[in-house]
């Protein structure tokens, strides 16, 4: 063979690997991704990824538009980690106790991690009985609705403001009051004036609605931690993260894209929601809690550190973390997290 012919044999080899390795890359990859949320606006960025199909839109641009995207909603954060643990779920919004409940269970397995925080947000403890005034004015005969006993943001914040109320360890002093329901569920239970929910630990925007509807706050999770706190993680696994690195980047892409998008434009996201959720409410109301300045969609992981530290000395966790970026991808890492 001449010279000239084994170097545009050569050339052609080269240039149909190059061409087939993406292929042969992206037919290694999943063929649907599945995304699991829950009720609230503080799930508003996969509410807009969703809507808006950037995940979608991020595949087909990576190569992989024939992936399928599959949205459902859980009832709750232990229904979320059993998903995972089965292989159901890709990626998932929870709060941070439930994110440290499965890269607990995981870290020798499927290797659950927080790709980084969605939202910032406050719980108030909302009550229908005007003589609450704090949570010593409870009595045997209350009930407080959580959205998942043990392994909800709202029972973690419910220990660590008994423990401040009540003193060092009594964290657990109003366990036995706790009732687990979904928000929508436990906010029609609180406004019953004869159901057996006195109390319901609400995030937006069904305390906003609940104090619209005359209930009023016992006490709240900012004014406990002093400052915002991290209500919830998008979640995944090191296992599918490393057999499907394109989809992985792919949803990552769509998230940061969904966290820009509604802050430069929080009424248009304010407006999908609606559309999207169905809630009960005008946007006008929304975009009151949209703009607080203490809600806040982006990925900086704020208090998580004494989250982890409340989590391990309830027993919820096993391992004790070093540092909130235990919990985390790398890439998170680097942010300015606490």
């Amino acid at each position: 063979m001449r010279p000239i012919h084994i170097v545009a044999t050569i050339a052609m080899t080269l240039f149909l690997a190059a061409s087939l390795a993406p292929s042969q890359a992206a037919a290694a990859e999943v063929s649907e991704v599945r995304i699991v949320a829950q009720n609230g606006s503080n799930y508003l960025p996969l509410f807009v990824m969703q809507g808006q199909k950037l995940v979608e839109k991020h595949l087909a641009a990576k190569g992989l538009a024939s992936t399928g995207v599959v949205w459902s909603k859980l009832a709750g954060p232990s229904a979320i980690v059993d998903s995972f643990l089965a292989g159901a779920v890709h990626f998932s919004g929870q709060g941070v106790p439930s994110t440290a409940l499965i890269w607990d269970r995981t870290r020798n397995g499927i290797g659950a991690k927080a790709v980084s925080a969605m939202t910032a947000s406050n719980i108030w403890m909302m009550t229908r009985r005007p003589e609450l005034k704090s949570l010593r004015d409870l009595t045997d005969k209350d009930r407080i609705a959580l959205p998942s006993i043990k392994t909800s943001t709202q029972a973690l914040f419910l220990w660590t403001a008994a423990e401040k109320e009540f003193g060092e360890g009594q964290w657990g002093k109003l366990d036995f009051m706790t009732v687990s329901l979904p928000h929508p569920d436990a906010m029609a239970a609180v406004l019953n004036p004869s159901g057996e929910i006195t109390v319901h630990s609400a995030t937006s925007p069904y305390a906003d609605l609940e104090r619209k509807a005359g209930l009023h706050s016992i006490t709240d999770l900012y004014a406990v931690e002093g400052g915002a706190v991290t209500g919830l993680n998008l979640v995944s696994t090191e296992q599918f993260r490393k057999a499907n690195p394109i989809t992985y980047d792919a949803v990552v892409a769509a998230f940061d894209e969904a966290i820009v998008w509604i802050n430069a434009d929080k009424r248009r996201a304010g407006q999908l929601y609606l559309e999207m959720s169905k809630d009960k409410m005008s946007l006008d109301d929304l975009m009151e809690i949209l703009n607080a300045p203490d809600y806040i969609f982006d990925r900086t992981p704020r208090r998580v550190g004494s989250a982890l530290r409340m989590l391990h000395k309830t027993g919820t966790i096993r391992t004790k973390a070093q540092s909130w970026k235990d919990m985390y991808f790398p890439e998170a890492q680097q942010l300015p997290g606490d």
